[in-house]
């Protein structure tokens, strides 16, 4: 759909929640207002904010979601270091809180050869860590040593981003920050028979430094990456951007080797248009329809007036669109799936998510009203909600 397009179907609209009837409804008696269904609610009373939240379906068709707990007052270096898990055994219609996780961050949570794994860090900016569960999420193993999880030690950052199978390995984006947040790009990778709770079955490819001088002079950062197989066969690394101007549809592809040592980035010719590339998102590949897919914070024509000032392109995360590409370098907006007009204190946004047959399922980190005060601010989310896309791939 063109950008003239969106603006005549949002022009008539009023000011309350615009969501596609694609996605589910909500099915909490309590926050009949919020899009979608409730999985966890977190009042900015409890001076505690949600996020973080990552999914995957098993083979026995459970639903498990990964979500962690930040400080309000001091956000990421907080002393809140916990993931909890929700299992859904009746394909997001209701949820169960199994277990809450100490000294477990900004991770994914993937299904592996008859388990469950949930890889992040130890700690904001700390050790690389994986943990396993057997027994549907229930139970985690702890990551005490090399031989038990601990994968890499130092600074390190990510977030809920793609685990994808290429070349007989597993691969998942990564960054360390060896000072304040100077993000370097890498991948990590492991053979697909290895021991995933073993340090010595990964590799970790050079660390791939930014620039400010790219891009004009206006690059800031890069960050979240996502592992993702191009249609030349090939592994790249496609990371969020960050500008000192308001671009705001920008993301870089970082190419890596086949074996997961080499990493390397052109600012000729690497930095690609992806709406929302400056905020994080997840991009995945769906073989029947031979096509990239992902759910990205774009920003929506009504709101570009308002980029500047206080309110920056990568603070506007109250609208969620539906994007493709072919290629992985032109991508189009199918379909906004949620809006809301307020930026300041609503967004829809670090949305991970799976393919189920014809449907997308996703998990947001959303900002929403809550009968008590609502979010904190727009970043501050007070919910992870369930959504799911019905027909995703029908215009």
């Amino acid at each position: 759909m063109r950008i003239d397009q969106f603006i005549q179907v949002f022009s008539g609209l009023a000011v309350f929640l615009v969501h596609s009837l694609a996605f589910s409804q909500n099915l909490d008696a309590g926050f009949p207002m919020v899009p979608g269904t409730v999985v966890h609610h977190s009042p900015a009373s409890s001076g505690v904010f949600v996020g973080a939240p990552s999914i995957v379906i098993t083979p026995e068709q459970d639903y498990i979601v990964s979500l962690n707990f930040t400080s309000i007052k001091n956000g990421d270096l907080g002393k809140v270091h916990k993931t909890a898990i929700y299992r859904s055994e009746d394909r997001g219609v209701t949820w169960e809180f199994q277990t809450e996780i100490e000294h477990q961050r900004w991770s994914t949570i993937f299904y592996h050869r008859n388990a469950l794994y949930l890889m992040g860090v130890y700690e904001a900016f700390g050790n690389v860590v994986i943990r396993k569960s057997t027994d549907r999420g229930k139970s985690w193993t702890k990551p005490t040593d090399k031989d038990s999880g601990i994968l890499a030690e130092g600074r390190y950052h990510c977030a809920p981003v793609p685990v994808v199978i290429h070349n007989r390995r597993i691969w998942r984006a990564m960054e360390d920050a060896p000072k304040g947040r100077e993000f370097r790009a890498l991948m990590m990778s492991a053979p697909v028979d290895a021991d995933l709770m073993r340090s010595d079955s990964w590799t970790l490819s050079a660390k791939v430094s930014y620039d400010e001088n790219w891009y004009g002079g206006k690059f800031r950062s890069w960050l979240e990456g996502n592992a993702v197989v191009t249609p030349d066969n090939n592994v790249v690394n496609i990371l969020r951007c960050g500008f000192t101007d308001n671009t705001h549809s920008k993301s870089a592809i970082v190419a890596v080797d086949n074996k997961g040592k080499s990493a390397s980035f052109d600012p000729d010719k690497g930095f690609i248009d992806l709406p929302g590339g400056t905020k994080k998102f997840t991009i995945r590949y769906h073989p029947k329809s031979k096509k990239y897919w992902s759910l990205t914070n774009w920003i929506h024509p009504a709101d570009l007036s308002y980029m500047g000032g206080k309110i920056r392109a990568n603070s506007i995360r109250n609208t969620l669109a539906l994007v493709s590409s072919r290629d992985l370098r032109e991508w189009s907006v199918e379909k906004v799936v949620l809006h809301h007009p307020d930026r300041e204190r609503h967004a829809f946004q670090y949305v991970d998510w799976q393919f189920e047959k014809a449907d997308i399922i996703a998990v947001s980190r959303t900002a929403y009203d809550d009968g008590q005060g609502g979010a904190n601010n727009y970043h501050d989310a007070n919910f992870i909600t369930f959504h799911r896309i019905k027909d995703f791939s029908k215009n």
